[in-house]
């Protein structure tokens, strides 16, 4: 019982711990006069994905790959389906050109990149099939090369960024949020992962239906937060662009991470879920050419919710 209560407390302490690391790292980078759109589209979009990440390494550290794998291909399905769904319920959803052109593809590329990889025994005649160190290096280099895309756009988009207050503290205050925010990351993922396999254990169910589910659902909540927030404000760069960077994130940063860590073997049965996460990615970007051009609007987010909560009913069984 004691698991599971620090299971659910987990999550609090590991969302919390994010905001607060955002919020520190945030404060030290304005300190040093680094810029708005810099500050956003970095220290925030890596933020965001910290609570993929605290788990993942966790996970891959102890060996539970199944989790660390169903973290991201949920995480990323949730965000498309769900979120954006949601986001497009609360107000349509524009993206504008280059979202549409350019980052939705590379998010799209991203998990086409991931299915190869992870697809040793179909492609290459393996005995078994597994997500390398070599791999991990391979997504990384994929990261670096989004992050100068980033920073090649950022003198273009400067003046349209809608520049939030950014609260600036001492910068003995800004480094304490940012150690405060680490022990979070780190208790709250650490108390996620095990009770994550005593669940498993108990109910006796896969670790990647509970990587697929619960864990990725807990760890899309900044994600949530972030574009519902910027549905309800009418900023739909925000609202699409956090979601979009958060799935590319995910795949070539949190899972090349995880895969240096430890080399993730991968279970053919999580195929499915890769062809779902392409299958969400491509019916984001059909959305943008049908009818009015790069708009969701509030009938195509009611859809993409009833398709992801079909997928979680399919999930759980077919587990």
């Amino acid at each position: 019982m004691t698991t599971y209560i620090f299971f659910i407390l987990g999550f609090f302490i590991l969302i919390k711990g994010a905001d607060i690391l955002i919020n520190g790292s945030v404060s030290v980078a304005k300190k040093f006069k680094i810029s708005s759109i810099v500050i956003g589209l970095t220290i925030v979009a890596f933020g965001t994905s910290m609570p993929e990440l605290i788990v993942n390494i966790f996970a891959s550290a102890q060996g539970k790959t199944e989790i660390a794998i169903g973290n991201i291909l949920g995480s990323n399905i949730i965000n498309i389906l769900f979120i954006l769904g949601i986001s497009a319920v609360i107000y349509p959803i524009t993206a504008n050109k280059n979202t549409v052109l350019k980052e939705i593809p590379f998010s799209l590329l991203a998990i086409v990149v991931l299915g190869i990889m992870a697809n040793d025994i179909i492609i290459d005649g393996q005995i078994f099939s597994s997500i390398t160190r070599i791999d991990g290096l391979i997504l990384i280099s994929f990261l670096i090369i989004f992050l100068y895309y980033i920073f090649g756009i950022t003198k273009s988009v400067e003046d349209i960024v809608v520049k939030d207050e950014i609260k600036v503290f001492s910068y003995s205050k800004g480094v304490f949020y940012i150690i405060l925010g680490i022990v979070g990351l780190i208790v709250g993922g650490k108390w996620i992962v095990d009770g994550a396999v005593e669940i498993a254990k108990f109910f006796n169910i896969s670790e990647s239906l509970i990587g697929l589910t619960i864990i990725a659902i807990g760890t899309s909540l900044p994600e949530l937060a972030t574009s519902a927030v910027a549905a309800y404000k009418k900023q739909s760069d925000i609202a699409i662009g956090n979601i979009v960077g958060s799935n590319i994130f995910n795949i070539f940063f949190v899972l090349g991470v995880s895969a240096i860590i430890r080399p993730l073997p991968f279970n053919d049965n999580l195929n499915k879920d890769i062809a779902m996460t392409i299958f969400a990615s491509v019916i984001l970007l059909l959305m943008m050419f049908i009818g009015k051009k790069r708009i969701i609007k509030r009938w195509q987010g009611i859809f993409m919710i009833i398709v992801y909560i079909g997928y979680i009913v399919f999930l759980v069984w077919s587990k």
